[in-house]
């Protein structure tokens, strides 16, 4: 009886290796096939002497193997539209005019809160203004009309009155008006961020925008809480 368990439990192990190797083929059968496909793709587009483009599939589907051409075709049009346009143009002058108010609070401000504050305004918008800069040199913006633009109209805008009554501001009277003006003005950039996002049809107007909407409403908490 003993040699027959012995006889049975080598017979099950020999099962069982037989059944492990069986798994293990058809994982590397299956593998094969995959690189051969892969390669046979590869070679067809190196027959065709073009480099290919490797475009994922969706859930459940095939990668395809496109061509340039083919690649290019399946890119969204992001030309810049007017909105594009009126966005970069009028945030460049709305950042210019926070620049103009965070000068100011160095040698008027009380608040060592109030002048860090300025200090990171001046240093998040003035790259933002070349950035903005740089988009309009590579998009430059069609022939404005007779009438222009009127940064005046701009939401968050200070008015020249205001500007002269906060540079003769000093102290705790400073510190005031300042966060009042520019908690105003940076809401007025989150509307004009919101309207580029919603109209635009340019992806770096949107990523700069974005980026509006993300430093911005943090400073503006920030102001709330300091005020």
């Amino acid at each position: 009886m003993a040699k027959d368990l012995r006889g049975r439990k080598a017979l099950r192990a020999r099962l069982g290796r037989f059944a492990g190797a069986a798994v293990a083929a058809g994982l590397l059968l299956a593998l094969t096939g995959c690189q051969e496909e892969g390669r046979s793709d590869a070679k067809t587009a190196a027959q065709d002497g073009q480099a290919s483009v490797i475009a994922p599939g969706r859930p459940g589907e095939k990668a395809r193997t496109l061509s340039p051409e083919q690649a290019a075709g399946q890119r969204p049009d992001d030309s810049p539209n007017a909105a594009d346009h009126t966005y970069v143009q009028g945030m460049i002058e709305h950042h210019r005019q926070a620049l103009t108010m965070s000068a100011l609070a160095p040698d008027r401000a009380s608040a060592d809160g109030v002048k860090r504050l300025a200090e990171r305004i001046a240093a998040a918008q003035k790259p933002e203004i070349g950035a903005m800069e740089g988009w309009l040199s590579r998009y430059p913006a069609p022939a404005a009309g007779s009438g222009g633009h009127d940064h005046g109209a701009m939401p968050g805008m200070a008015t020249e009155q205001q500007l002269g009554e906060l540079a003769q501001a000093r102290g705790g009277d400073f510190d005031r008006l300042f966060l009042k003006l520019m908690t105003a003005h940076h809401e007025g950039a989150l509307k004009m961020a919101g309207e580029a996002l919603a109209d635009g049809n340019n992806v770096l107007v949107e990523e700069m925008a974005n980026e509006v909407v993300a430093t911005q409403s943090a400073e503006i908490h920030r102001m709330r809480a300091m005020g």
